[in-house]
């Protein structure tokens, strides 16, 4: 049983951007800048409900008689005695023999061709651990951009106007910053598992690293132009934001009305319709804001039973990154043309050149990770490579070493995904224990 040591790195970066805000917000009102203080708090207590409502519906908390968790929730402390529950489960493990196990079966990853299956057998403890981790992977997602994100640029854009960078402020923009890229990387990594749910996943620390490298600089990079065009061009940075987060908002309700398909009914079986939109509804919004920021690594897909498409989606990606790559360097631009006095004390091409190279970076390292690093890269129907020169239409390139291998005629192939779910007790909580 593996240490849940995610749960942990959740909870500390959680609770240290929430604390490092507050601790901001009184400075902000001690100096007379109620507006700050606002928006501040704005950006700390909202995802903080969310969070807290995402852990009550993925626990099912609401069917069950817990008045004391419930209540640790409406404080604003869930998170930490779930981390709490989590290493007590963890510290209990093996101490005491499981009544029953669950059997589950996950395929390894093809060799010389051929694939295996085999049978794992999980305990009541670790289907309760399976769950903590999925349960805070999600709440990492929308800690990072629906709080830390919008709270990063926020606090970057104090400090161009105020033209310092105080103790306080510094610290909360670090620690958002890192909980943006850990969201964005754990957003990668349940992706992957959803899209290979029936493949023993294992993730290496290369493929960590490089993950991080390329959502780092993306995210800077994003950020930075952001604020930079904003301190020039104030009228025009939140309806350029907005047309950017309601066409991703919007993108996939269309596709989902031109499909004609039936009402998706399959999220959860308590729900009624109306629960059902608004669960649809919250999914799409933080949809969009991921990819105001970055490229969320999966499209939408609200007629399909996972909700995402199972597609690689070269094409989408190459486009989203060759759209974003034009709007910062458009962005960028417009500054340059209109900065203020201030910024003529720095050297503004190359501040230009410098976000234009990071945004470049990011793109190198996603392409290394899908290249060298992607722990199913075997199950690839093209190499990166191949996908996006295809995309572009003008090479195709011969196989590469990533073409998925020759099966025999009587088995499935390594693109179709079949639907392999634990079953839980004490909570019926379905997870995938990859």
């Amino acid at each position: 049983m593996r240490l849940p040591t995610s749960v942990l790195v959740s909870v500390s970066l959680f609770t240290a951007e929430t604390t490092a805000a507050l601790y901001l917000s009184t400075t902000y009102r001690s100096a007379g800048d109620k507006i700050w203080q606002c928006f501040t708090l704005l950006f700390t207590l909202v995802p903080s409900v969310l969070v807290q409502l995402t852990l009550i519906f993925i626990h099912r908390d609401l069917s069950r008689d817990r008045p004391l968790v419930l209540l640790l929730h409406i404080l604003q402390l869930g998170p930490i005695i779930r981390c709490l529950d989590a290493f007590c489960i963890y510290g209990s493990s093996g101490k005491v023999e499981e009544p029953y196990v669950t059997i589950t079966r996950k395929k390894q990853m093809p060799r010389s061709g051929q694939t295996e299956e085999v049978e794992q057998e999980v305990g009541q403890a670790e289907g309760k651990l399976v769950t903590h981790r999925a349960a805070f992977a999600r709440t990492s997602v929308i800690q990072a951009f629906l709080g830390s994100a919008p709270q990063l640029t926020l606090q970057l854009y104090i400090c161009v106007l105020q033209r310092c960078v105080s103790i306080g402020r510094g610290t909360l923009m670090v620690i958002s910053l890192l909980s943006i890229v850990y969201g964005a990387l754990r957003c990668n990594i349940l992706a992957i598992k959803i899209r290979y749910d029936d493949y023993e996943v294992s993730v290496h620390p290369a493929a960590y690293l490089c993950v991080f490298l390329w959502r780092g600089f993306e995210i800077a990079t994003r950020v930075a132009v952001l604020v930079l065009f904003s301190s020039v061009l104030k009228v025009w940075v939140l309806p350029l934001v907005l047309i950017s987060f309601l066409i991703f908002f919007l993108q996939p309700w269309v596709h989902f009305w031109s499909s004609h398909s039936p009402f998706p009914e399959n999220i959860e079986k308590t729900l009624t319709r109306v629960g059902t939109t608004i669960v649809l509804c919250m999914l799409t919004f933080l949809y969009a804001g991921i990819n105001v920021f970055c490229w969320s690594a999966v499209q939408l897909k609200l007629d399909d039973p996972d909700l995402i498409d199972k597609g690689h989606g070269w094409r989408r990606s190459a486009t989203y990154y060759s759209l974003r790559f034009v709007e910062n360097a458009a962005l960028t631009s417009l500054w340059y043309f209109h900065r203020t006095d201030f910024y003529r004390q720095v050297d503004a091409p190359v501040l230009e050149l410098l976000l234009l190279l990071g945004y470049a970076l990011a793109v190198f390292f996603m392409l290394l990770f899908y290249q060298c690093c992607h722990p199913c890269r075997r199950l690839f129907s093209s190499s990166p490579a191949q996908g996006l020169w295809e995309c572009c239409g003008s090479l195709k390139l011969p196989a590469g070493p990533y073409s998925p291998p020759s099966l025999p005629q009587d088995k499935p192939g390594l693109e179709q995904l079949e639907t392999a779910k634990d079953t839980v007790t004490n909570g019926e909580v379905n997870q995938n224990l990859c």
